[in-house]
C-alpha cells in the first residue's frame, strides 16, 4: 500500500504573511522556511495545573520530551483555529467547540536541532483551554505516533523545570515571549477582588446616569399600541447585536446577568458589561475588564470517550484579550490576506456579496468527518476551510423572523401611513435581506413616532468596515425643532458645489437632506458606550447617489451631554476670556452640520484606473475614522460658509470654533480605538500644528480666530481629496501621524480627569420601561 503523501505547509514571509507557496513539511524544515503552527494548553482552574504530553520517541524533534498539551503544524490552506481543534482531537481524542479556545499570543520560535539539519522558523498561535477541573487521564485517547503519555503538573512546578532547563522538558525561554503564558494565568487568578471592584466602580462612574422620559401626549391610540410592539422588536435587535460583537457574547451576557445578584462584585461586572455590551471597555482602547476566568461555564458530555462516574468536560467559554477586529462577521482566525485571496477568486456578484453590508463570512466546521479525512497527506492545498457567504436573513433567521412579526403587528396598529409603510417594508427586509425599499420608506417617514431599526453602521467591523450592525432608535418627534432646521438640508447642493476640493471630484446629484428632530425614548443594539447624539442614514451608496440622506437629531441626548459634559470641560480647559463662547446653540448647530456633511463629498468614486468604486470599499478600516473627521471639519467649514451667505447669524462665527474646541476634548475621551475619538484627535492635532488652537502656560486653551478658518479649510481639502481618490495609503498616513495622543491633549485630559467630569451618559429609559412592563 502506497505511503500517504507528505503534509504540505504554507511558506510565510519573515513577517508571518502567506507567500502563496506551499512545500512538503520536510523541505520546509530543511530550508528553514517560515511557517505556522498551533500550541494548545489545557489548564485546570481548580488545581492550577497544566496538561503536558510526552512526545513520541519517533518524533523528529524533541523525541521523548514533555511538552505542550497539544501542538501541530497548520497545513497548507488550513486555518489556525481549525488546526488547533483538529490537533487536540487527533492527538488526545478531545473534541471541543470554537468557544473553548482562547488565543493568548503569537510566538515566533527560531532554532536549529538534530545536528544542524532541522531548521525551525515557526510562528505559533498559542491557545488556552480552561477547564474547571482536570480531565481524567483515562479519558484521553492518545495518538501513538505523536504522544506517548500525558500528565498534569502545577504551573509553578512546570515553570521551575523550564527555568532550570530540566532535560526532560522541551525548553522555552521564560524571559522571552513564552513567559506570557505564565504571567497571564498568574494575573488572572491572583488579582484582588477588592482592587478589581474599585477599578470597575471608577470605570462605571465615567458615565452619568440620565433619565429619559419624553411625553407621549402627541401619540394616537393606534400609535401607542404600535409603540409597544416596536419596543419589543427593539429588544430582539439587541440580541442580534450581542451576537455580532463576538461569537459567545450572548452566552456571557446571560451568565453575568444571572449572577449579578450574587455579590456586589458580580453586580459591578454586570453593570459595566451592560454599558459596553462586551467584555472590552470602549473608553480604555478596548482593553478587557473581564477575563475568561469570569466567563460562562459549559458542560460537554461527549468531548471524550465516556468514563464511568465522570459527567464530562466543564470548560470556560473563552474570549480573546484583544477585541476581535472582525467582530463575529468573519471566522475568528481569518486575516485580511486570506479574505482578499479568497475574494479575488470569486465571480463579480459573489465579490459584492462578500463585501456587502448584510452578509457574514464563515468557514466549515473543522471537525466534520470530511474535513478530518482531507486535512493531512495531500499534494493539494487543503480546501476544507474555504470561506463562504451567509446572508443576515439566514444567519440571524430566528431573531429576524420574531422581529419581523412584531413590526407587522405594529404596522397593523399604527394610524400613520408613512409609519405603517416603514414597519411593513422593514419586516420584509429582515426576511429577504434586501433593505432598499425599507431605507426609502425610512427617508420618507413623517410620523410622531420616529423609528430607526435595522443594520446600519459599520464601526464594529475593524477589518474592512464592510459589515453593518443592528441597532434601534425609538423617539418622539419634535415638530417645532424639526421645522427650525430645514435651512441646513436645503443648502446641501450649494455646499457641495463650493466644497474645498477640485471640481472634478464634486457631485452633481446632491439632494436636499430631510432633518428630523426627536427626543429619544429607547435605543438598543449598537448603542454601546458613548451615546449617539445624531445620525445620517442610509449608508447604502445606491440610495445616497439617487436620493441623498436623511438626518435624525436626538435633542434630549444633546442637551444632556452639553449640560453634564461639554460645559464642565469648558470650565476646565478654555481660557476665561473665551469661556462664554461655549454655548448650546453653536454646539448643537455644529452637530446638525456634521450630520449634513455626511451626505456631501465623495461617496461613489472613479479610481485612476477608471474603475468605479466607493470610498468605503477603498479606505476599508480607515474609512470610519476619516469619515467622522470629514463630517466634523467640513461641518465647521459649512457653518462659516452659511454665515458668510447671511443664512446664519454672525454671532456664531467665534462661538462655533470655541464650542468645537471644547467638544474635541469630549470626543477624544472615547479613546483612539473608536472612530469618533480617532477622528477628533486628527482634527485637534492638525489645528494645533497650524496655530489655530493655542495651549497657554496655565494649561488652558484658546482659539486664534485669525488662523482657524484657514486651518479648517486646509484639513477639509486634505480629507476630501483622500476620499475622492480612494487613497488608502494616504488615509493611513494621515491618521497614523495625526490621530495620536499628543502632549497638549494629555494636558487637557488630565485637567478634565482631575475635575471628575463624566465622559458620557448612561440613559435610563423610564417611560419605555413602564410601557414594556405593562405589555
Amino acid at each position: 500500500m502506497a505511503a500517504a503523501p507528505e503534509e504540505r505547509l504554507d511558506v510565510l514571509t519573515a513577517a508571518g504573511d502567506k507567500t502563496g507557496v506551499s512545500k512538503p513539511r520536510s523541505e520546509v524544515h530543511r530550508d528553514g522556511d517560515y511557517h505556522r503552527a498551533v500550541h494548545v494548553w489545557i489548564y485546570s482552574e481548580s488545581t492550577g495545573e497544566l496538561l503536558l504530553q510526552r512526545r513520541a520517541d519517533c518524533k523528529d524533534s524533541w523525541p521523548g520530551k514533555w511538552d505542550i498539551s497539544s501542538a501541530g503544524h497548520v497545513s497548507a490552506g488550513d486555518s489556525s483555529l481549525s488546526s488547533a481543534r483538529r490537533e487536540l482531537h487527533e492527538e488526545l481524542g478531545i473534541k471541543l467547540p470554537v468557544d473553548a479556545f482562547e488565543l493568548l499570543f503569537v510566538f515566533l520560535e527560531k532554532c536549529v536541532t538534530n545536528n544542524g539539519t532541522f531548521f525551525n522558523n515557526e510562528y505559533s498561535d498559542v491557545y488556552l483551554v480552561t477547564t474547571l477541573s482536570p480531565i481524567p487521564l483515562e479519558a484521553f485517547t492518545l495518538q501513538e505516533s505523536e504522544v506517548s503519555a500525558v500528565k498534569y503538573m502545577h504551573c509553578d512546578e512546570y515553570k521551575n523545570y523550564l527555568a532550570t532547563e530540566n532535560g526532560e522538558y522541551v525548553p522555552y525561554d521564560l524571559k522571552g515571549q513564552y513567559g506570557q503564558l505564565f504571567s497571564i494565568i498568574e494575573k488572572r487568578y491572583k488579582d484582588n477582588m477588592e482592587s478589581r471592584s474599585l477599578t470597575l466602580q471608577k470605570q462605571i462612574s465615567r458615565y452619568a446616569p440620565i433619565h429619559l422620559e419624553p411625553e407621549l401626549t402627541t401619540l394616537s391610540e393606534g400609535d401607542r399600541e404600535a409603540l409597544g410592539y416596536i419596543l419589543k422588536a427593539s429588544i430582539v435587535i439587541d440580541d442580534i447585536f450581542y451576537e455580532q460583537v463576538w461569537n459567545s457574547n450572548r452566552m456571557l451576557r446571560d451568565w453575568l446577568k444571572a449572577r449579578s445578584g450574587s455579590s456586589s462584585f458580580d453586580n459591578l461586572k454586570w453593570a459595566y458589561y451592560s454599558i459596553n455590551k462586551s467584555p472590552w471597555s470602549g473608553l480604555d482602547e478596548n482593553k478587557p475588564f473581564l477575563s475568561t476566568a469570569d466567563s460562562a461555564v459549559n458542560l460537554l458530555t461527549d468531548a471524550t470517550k465516556p468514563i464511568s462516574g465522570w459527567k464530562g468536560v466543564e470548560y470556560r467559554a473563552a474570549f480573546p484579550q484583544d477585541k476581535p477586529g472582525g467582530a463575529n462577521f468573519y471566522p475568528p482566525d481569518m486575516n485580511k490576506m486570506e479574505f482578499e485571496l479568497w475574494k479575488s477568486g470569486l465571480p463579480d456578484q459573489e465579490q459584492k456579496d462578500a463585501t456587502g453590508f448584510f452578509t457574514v463570512i464563515k468557514r466549515p466546521d473543522a471537525l466534520l468527518p470530511s474535513a478530518l479525512s482531507s486535512s493531512k497527506g495531500s499534494d493539494q492545498t487543503n480546501n476544507s476551510d474555504d470561506l463562504y457567504v451567509v446572508p443576515y436573513s439566514k444567519e440571524y433567521k430566528s431573531s429576524l423572523e420574531k422581529a419581523a412579526e412584531l413590526l407587522c403587528k405594529a404596522s397593523e396598529c399604527s394610524d400613520s401611513p408613512s409609519l405603517k409603510n416603514l414597519l411593513r417594508t422593514k419586516a420584509n427586509a429582515f426576511l429577504s435581506n434586501d433593505y432598499y425599499e425599507s431605507d426609502i420608506a425610512w427617508m420618507e417617514l413623517d410620523s410622531n413616532i420616529d423609528i430607526t431599526i435595522g443594520p446600519y453602521e459599520t464601526y464594529e467591523d475593524g477589518l474592512f468596515s464592510y459589515k453593518a450592525t443592528f441597532e434601534a432608535f425609538i423617539g418622539i418627534r419634535d415638530d417645532i425643532a424639526t421645522s427650525q432646521l430645514k435651512l441646513f438640508g436645503d443648502q446641501l447642493e450649494d455646499l457641495e458645489k463650493n466644497l474645498p476640493m477640485d471640481n472634478i471630484y464634486k457631485s452633481d446629484n446632491v439632494s436636499a437632506a430631510p432633518i428630523r428632530v426627536m427626543n429619544l425614548l429607547y435605543n438598543s443594539g449598537d448603542v454601546k458606550g458613548p451615546q449617539t447624539i445624531a445620525f445620517n442614514l442610509p449608508n447604502d451608496e445606491r440610495i445616497v447617489n439617487e436620493r441623498g440622506t436623511s438626518m435624525v437629531m436626538l435633542k434630549n441626548i444633546s442637551e444632556a451631554k452639553f449640560k453634564l459634559i461639554v460645559k464642565p470641560i469648558a470650565d476646565a480647559c478654555i481660557r476665561e476670556e473665551q469661556k462664554d463662547y461655549v454655548d448650546f446653540e453653536p454646539y448643537y448647530t455644529h452637530i446638525v452640520c456634521h450630520e449634513c456633511c455626511h451626505g456631501i463629498g465623495p461617496h461613489s468614486i472613479i479610481l485612476p484606473s477608471g474603475k468605479k468604486s466607493t470610498v468605503r470599499l477603498e479606505l476599508q478600516e480607515f474609512h470610519s475614522a476619516l469619515e467622522e473627521a470629514k463630517a466634523d471639519i467640513v461641518g465647521l467649514w459649512a457653518l462659516n460658509f452659511l454665515i458668510n451667505k447671511g443664512l446664519l447669524p454672525k454671532s456664531l462665527s467665534k462661538s462655533m470654533y470655541v464650542s468645537f474646541l471644547a467638544g474635541c476634548f469630549r470626543s477624544i475621551r472615547f479613546g483612539l480605538e473608536e472612530a469618533h475619538g480617532k477622528g477628533q484627535a486628527l482634527q485637534f492635532n492638525w489645528m494645533y500644528e497650524k496655530g489655530a488652537f493655542i495651549l497657554h502656560p496655565d494649561g488652558k486653551f484658546s482659539v486664534d480666530f485669525t488662523k482657524v478658518e484657514d486651518a479648517v479649510e486646509s484639513l477639509s481639502r486634505e480629507i476630501l481629496t483622500i476620499q475622492a481618490k480612494g487613497d488608502k495609503p494616504a488615509a493611513q498616513a494621515l491618521l497614523q501621524s495625526r490621530a495620536t495622543m499628543t502632549q497638549p491633549l494629555r494636558v487637557a485630559l488630565e485637567k478634565i480627569e482631575h475635575m471628575q467630569v463624566p465622559v458620557d451618559i448612561a440613559p435610563i429609559f423610564g417611560t419605555a420601561n413602564k410601557l414594556l412592563a405593562n405589555i
